[in-house]
């Protein structure tokens, strides 16, 4: 589908479309939906982005809390987002020694007992080992400081989810 299309669908199918491309949110793309017509992809992305950045700290925490646990229980027992299990699968999320799944688990419980929201990051732009070295240096961090980088991590998400949506001109590169 071209960015004609998209401006041409009526609320009900956008919303069916794009509602998830910021994970469990379709209320984002219902909110942007009015602001048709989208000159572009990036004009598309521009509104969500402008949508989420306008939220106060406790809507920006609701957004990181829809993220599932990276190989946590919704991976193994298959309840994932079909999107979140494609990106999980690509970067190896489904396939960790007992080892990785073991600190896996153990750092995402550290990371959500501080925070008070699951770790985020954009798992097709990472790999297991580079995920796991993420979320162990991102533990150490401080709240404000990993609100903002989930928010940076839930964005490039909701662009790749968007590309592969909608044709464009661009390469499918961030």
């Amino acid at each position: 589908m071209d960015i004609t299309a998209v401006n041409a669908l009526n609320y009900e199918d956008f919303v069916s479309i794009f509602g998830n491309v910021v994970e469990k949110c379709p209320i984002i793309t219902a909110a942007v939906w009015s602001r048709r017509p989208f000159v572009t992809l990036n004009a598309l992305e521009a509104a969500i982005s402008e949508f989420i950045d306008d939220l106060p700290e406790s809507g920006k925490e609701g957004i990181l809390r829809c993220h599932p646990d990276l190989a946590g229980r919704d991976l193994q027992s298959g309840t994932l987002t079909r999107e979140s299990r494609e990106e999980q699968a690509r970067a190896g999320m489904d396939a960790l020694s007992s080892g990785e799944a073991s600190r896996m688990s153990r750092l995402n419980e550290e990371y959500k007992t501080r925070f008070g929201f699951p770790f985020v990051i954009c798992a097709r732009m990472n790999d297991k080992a580079n995920i796991l070295r993420q979320l162990t240096e991102r533990c150490g961090n401080e709240r404000a400081v990993e609100r903002e980088r989930g928010i940076e991590e839930v964005k490039k998400i909701c662009r790749l989810r968007l590309q592969g949506l909608v044709l464009c001109d661009a390469p499918n590169k961030l």
